[in-house]
C-alpha cells in the first residue's frame, strides 16, 4: 500500500479532510490503485519544534525569508 507522509504546520479538520482527499485522488491515478489501498498521514509539528537555519521557527520574525 502507498504510504504520504505529511509534515507541516497545524491545520483545521476541514483543510486535514481536503489534503487527504486530494492527495488520495493523485496518488490513486498514479499508483493505479483503488482509495481503499492509499494510506495518508498528517503529522503536525509546532513552530517550537521546527527550525530552520538553525532557528525555532516560533522565534522567526515575520519578516524573516
Amino acid at each position: 500500500m502507498p504510504i504520504v507522509n505529511i509534515s507541516g504546520p497545524a491545520l483545521d479538520v476541514e483543510k486535514k479532510r481536503d489534503l487527504a482527499r486530494r492527495l488520495t485522488e493523485v496518488m490513486c491515478d498514479v499508483y493505479q490503485r483503488p482509495a481503499g489501498h492509499i494510506i495518508v498521514i498528517v503529522q503536525e509539528n509546532p513552530p517550537e519544534n521546527v527550525s530552520v537555519g538553525g532557528t525555532l521557527v516560533s522565534d522567526r520574525r515575520p519578516a524573516d525569508p
